[in-house]
């Protein structure tokens, strides 16, 4: 009997320490990890590599999207039990985003959550590279089945699938559209500030009036908003739209307005800078300032036609986003919409377009346009296909482009030609 506590206590001891060396053994992150998944930019493949060192955790990918590629190194590694975390800083329109990794260890699997600020979310799962095996990216030859995990609103990234309606509705603008010409007439280009009741501060905006521009005359307005990285000045440093229209009205293709770009970052810190992943509720909570404040704020300034027959409402990525979901939603206030490579804040279609007879009936013109090269177009073909469904007259527009500022800049182009006619 004396001997039954100590070989309890010996039994019990070599029993935890096989199963620490057992948990210690599953959460060895050391060497290389293969996924593939889709993403808000398209379908991403990526080959880890973590390191440990005295319970230290470094790491670093190659990561490859539409077939470029680029290194990125870890911040923040840390392994608590199984679970590991990290942050992976990306370069987005000239701003850094903050993308946060959190994953469940196993010995061959790591099940990850990866968290775009408030924009995005994916889920998916890398797998061990068996030591000898080719040190690549995943490809679709020898990549592990993806978990696909959440699309949000509308569905993005993955492969990009072209239907027989994704095609140029308009031909390339001519060359030279957007360069700038001594021998006309130029408008003004001003920026102003505003009271917002909405942010609680004085905001910026930035307006174009035409040439000749004169209280004796009342002119349309068009409302252009930015993206995700930008703010007031962004369509001025993709597409200089001033320059823009006055070459357009020197040929008498456009009609005379008044072009307002607004910041669609209804904070107080409206600048672009940080992670502008997490300042997406603040572009939804722009629905308000826009209609109580910019509006009020212009048409109190110029003189302008303040009915919904002279308003237009364009914008590019998160603002083709903005225009669609505040544009379709008030059809009191706006004749003209415009969504130019829609991002993933684009409501579904059936909530953009809840009543297909009333948006037939006062939409004047509803523009949808997206590059075939942009990983985003599926957003915009879901609104497409829903209201080609309905009978819901519009544009559909896709070009050879990807989501960038050529993409922007020549619908912009195409878009103000057709307006307040």
């Amino acid at each position: 009997m004396k001997t039954t506590k100590p070989l309890m206590s010996i039994l019990a001891t070599a029993w935890c320490g096989l199963l620490a060396a057992t948990v210690a053994q599953a959460s060895d992150l050391s060497g290389q990890w293969r996924a593939e998944f889709d993403t808000q930019i398209g379908q991403q493949k990526y080959l880890f590599s973590f390191q440990m060192n005295e319970g230290k955790v470094t790491g670093k990918a190659t990561a490859e999207v539409g077939g470029q590629k680029r290194e990125v190194e870890f911040r923040e590694a840390k392994l608590e039990g199984d679970t590991l975390t990290f942050v992976e800083m990306l370069k987005f329109q000239d701003n850094e985003v903050r993308i946060d990794y959190t994953g469940k260890v196993s010995d061959n699997e790591i099940k990850f959550t990866r968290k775009v600020g408030d924009f995005a979310t994916e889920e998916f799962a890398a797998k061990r590279v068996e030591a000898g095996a080719p040190a690549t990216a995943a490809s679709s030859t020898n990549a592990p089945p993806r978990s696909r995990g959440p699309r949000g609103r509308g569905g993005f990234g993955g492969p990009i699938v072209l239907g027989p309606d994704d095609k140029p509705a308009f031909p390339e603008p001519p060359a030279g559209f957007d360069v700038k010409r001594e021998d006309i007439a130029h408008g003004s280009l001003e920026m102003i500030e505003y009271d917002s009741k909405t942010v609680g501060t004085r905001r910026k905006m930035q307006v174009y009036t035409p040439p000749g521009y004169s209280k004796d005359q009342k002119y349309p307005v068009l409302y252009l908003l930015h993206g995700i990285g930008g703010d007031e000045t962004e369509w001025q440093r993709f597409a200089t739209p001033d320059v823009l229209l006055d070459n357009l009205l020197a040929e008498q293709k456009v009609v005379p307005m008044i072009l307002v770009m607004p910041n669609g970052r209804a904070q107080k810190n409206d600048r672009a800078e940080g992670n502008v992943m997490s300042t997406a509720p603040a572009f939804a909570k722009f629905e308000r300032d826009l209609l109580d404040d910019v509006i009020p704020a212009i048409e109190a300034r110029y003189s302008v036609q303040a009915d919904r027959e002279h308003r237009a409402l364009a914008g590019l990525s998160m603002g083709g986003g903005q225009s669609l979901n505040f544009g379709l939603a008030h059809l009191d206030t706006f004749a003209w919409v415009g969504g130019f490579s829609s991002a993933p804040n684009t409501k579904p279609p059936e909530e953009l377009v809840p009543d297909p007879a009333a948006a037939t009936r006062q939409l004047k013109l509803l523009w949808l346009a997206c590059g075939n090269k942009d990983g985003l177009i599926r957003i915009s073909q879901g609104v497409h296909a829903y209201l080609k469904e309905k009978g819901v007259p519009h544009v559909w527009h896709v070009d050879g482009h990807a989501h960038d500022a050529t993409e922007w800049r020549n619908n912009l182009y195409l878009f103000v030609q057709r307006i307040f006619r």
